[in-house]
């Protein structure tokens, strides 16, 4: 694979994998705990939700802004991961802390911890091969 091929590569997995934080941010902003299809929630709850789904569609957003010049935006890309880890570390807790959740939030656990990552050192090597890593 050409060092182009490889980028443009990157940037469409991005940019289809940025739809899971975007369209669930936006779902989420919208809807609110009620968009769960879960029955009772206090006002509370759900505004807190609102405010978390938001920061979920900023951070798809941030990592959207990253596709052109995908191999120059290894510190944004990085730091997102680094959020997004750390989101998935505090859902892990929970699973251990309250038990399983549903396949939806194990799916998520899945991209936060496995899938983020690996693109992570995806940039990294396409940054790499173009000249472009920082450190």
């Amino acid at each position: 694979m050409t060092d182009e091929t490889e980028r443009r590569a990157l940037q469409r997995v991005v940019a289809v994998a940025g739809l899971v934080p975007v369209l669930g941010g936006l779902w989420g902003v919208l809807f609110g705990q009620a968009g769960l299809g879960s029955g009772a929630f206090d006002v509370s709850t759900d505004s807190h939700f609102r405010y978390l789904s938001g920061l979920l569609l900023g951070i798809g957003l941030l990592f959207w802004s990253t596709i052109p010049g995908i191999e120059t935006k290894g510190s944004l890309f990085r730091f997102l991961t680094m959020v997004v880890v750390l989101g998935g570390l505090a859902r892990l807790l929970g699973l251990w802390l309250t038990g399983v959740p549903s396949l939806t939030m194990l799916a998520a656990l899945g991209m936060e911890l496995v899938v983020t990552p690996l693109l992570c050192l995806w940039q990294i090597r396409v940054a790499n091969r173009a000249g472009t890593a920082v450190l």
